[in-house]
């Protein structure tokens, strides 16, 4: 008899690169290899540009010019800048007063309607409370060693915080933009305050 293998040959003596009936041949696995490989390429060179551009972005919009709302925003800035992060606050109505240089080292604590102040409302309200609670409050941080709004502005300024102030608000509570810290970016309009809200990562109102 004739040991000679038929024409079609038998699966079993396949070569490496032809595969066979249970599985992908040489070829495409290393195809699929390959694939793999440009695929983890491509999400490394995401996480580098990611780290380029520092990370997040951050919006946030201050609303109020109390001593006590003026620390909220300026934190949340100084902070999310010490990460890296792209960080803009738009200053619009009494949040102008953080921007002006001299009111804002003047800032009041109200004590009507203040659910943290140990006082009644009818008591809260007699002359010369709001200046006494201001008072309180200052010594408060100067005894923890808070550091003073202007210290915080200076401070959100220096690590490249963009500080902006709401050019309606300025013309209709007549600021003068020259009593504003320096670098604070004026002439800013709502629509500006809404593109930046919109590209960011995460927008406050405070």
């Amino acid at each position: 008899m004739s040991s000679d293998v038929s024409e079609g040959g038998d699966p079993a003596d396949a070569g490496p690169d032809d595969g066979g009936a249970d599985g992908p041949s040489r070829a495409e696995l290393q195809a699929q290899v390959t694939a793999l490989q440009e695929r983890v390429e491509e999400l490394e060179s995401g996480v580098v540009a990611d780290d380029a551009d520092g990370g997040k972005r951050m919006t946030i919009i201050a609303t109020k010019g109390t001593l006590d709302m003026a620390y909220p925003p300026l934190i949340l800035a100084s902070t999310a800048a010490a990460f890296g992060w792209d960080v803009t606050v738009f200053h619009t109505f009494w949040g102008l007063e953080i921007l002006h240089e001299e009111r804002s080292k003047e800032l009041q604590l109200s004590s009507v309607g203040n659910p943290n102040t140990p006082m009644p409302n009818l008591v809260a309200a007699l002359p010369g409370m709001d200046r006494l609670t201001t008072e309180l409050m200052n010594r408060q941080i100067d005894e923890v060693g808070t550091p003073t709004i202007a210290e915080l502005v200076d401070t959100c300024l220096e690590m490249g915080v963009d500080l902006q102030a709401c050019q309606m608000t300025a013309d209709m509570m007549d600021y003068d933009e020259a009593e504003f810290y320096d670098e604070v970016t004026t002439g800013v309009g709502a629509a500006s305050a809404l593109s930046e809200m919109a590209d960011a990562d995460i927008q406050l109102l405070v």
